[in-house]
């Protein structure tokens, strides 16, 4: 399974109500597919606000999500979470609705050691016959999937990819011991250029909901030997890469994108909305 070099962590959509508003919903997938050049999507990942969404939410959102998307892009549905059992079972629901594939976030809180983190992924991935992504974000989850567990993992044929968020060295280190085909993504939109320079297939991004396009062509000038040019795309989007993290994600993004028409609504609690001065700043990353 190819997801293409740029996936977006889409947001999930809200009406008033704090409810899932599915005509803005299919007004987004369309933007990020069509306007936005996402090889893929991620539906109910962290950006997706997964913690505050029940199981019922989610698997509505994978069976809307695959069929608005229609073949345009992938569909990967975030089913990990800190039980086994239950991302298992999220996972097989997930795949009966036609999901192109799975996220799974290393188990947060319990902390498990490298072997409980092997034998969780390793069980998820033999529940299902849909390509897995591992997903490695210490700064959520206090534990880190460690280089030789994650090549350990790649080795199960369906551990297809992961994103990672550790560092760009630990990419670099997954990428000179990976067999071929096993696809490398930063999570981080900063690191996206160095990341595939040392190895990284392509970027997870949140960024992309905004310069999605523009994040295309540095991709794709830096595969072309263009280094400059990717450079200088990077430096133009680096502003924004590290302005919406400012607040926690994705309350940025989704204030960013009401302010540019797409009416995703707001975040759910325990999130709030920015302040006057976060807002601000928002809005001088859209000039």
């Amino acid at each position: 399974m190819d997801f293409g070099r740029l996936i977006t962590a889409m947001v999930t959509p809200f009406n008033a109500q704090g409810e899932i508003d599915w005509e803005e919903t299919g007004r987004l997938i369309d933007y990020l597919i069509e306007e936005q050049k996402s090889d893929s999507l991620v539906v109910c990942g962290t950006t997706g606000e997964s913690p505050t969404l029940t199981d019922e939410e989610k698997c509505s959102l994978f069976d809307y999500s695959v069929k608005r998307a229609a073949g345009r892009c992938k569909i990967i549905a975030g089913t990990g979470s800190n039980g086994t059992a239950h991302s298992i079972h999220l996972t097989q629901e997930a795949e009966k609705l036609g999901v192109d594939g799975v996220l799974l976030v290393a188990p947060y809180y319990n902390r498990p050691n490298q072997e409980g983190l092997y034998q969780h992924f390793a069980a998820i991935a033999s529940s299902t016959a849909l390509p897995v992504m591992l997903y490695n974000v210490p700064l959520r989850t206090a534990v880190s999937i460690s280089k030789d567990t994650v090549l350990r993992l790649a080795q199960i044929p369906n551990i297809a990819a992961i994103k990672e968020c550790a560092s760009v060295e630990q990419i670099g280190f997954i990428a000179a011991g990976a067999p071929e085909g096993f696809a490398i993504y930063t999570g981080d939109d900063a690191s996206a250029l160095p990341a595939i320079a040392v190895g990284a297939y392509g970027v997870v991004s949140v960024a992309s909901h905004l310069v999605g396009a523009e994040m295309k062509e540095m991709i794709s000038s830096l595969l072309a030997g263009e280094a400059t040019k990717a450079a200088k795309l990077h430096h133009k989007l680096l502003p924004i890469f590290k302005g919406l993290f400012e607040c926690p994600n994705p309350v940025a993004v989704k204030y960013a994108l009401n302010e540019r028409g797409y009416l995703v609504g707001s975040v759910r609690l325990p999130l709030v909305p920015p302040t006057e001065q976060e807002a601000a700043k928002i809005l001088s990353l859209l000039k």
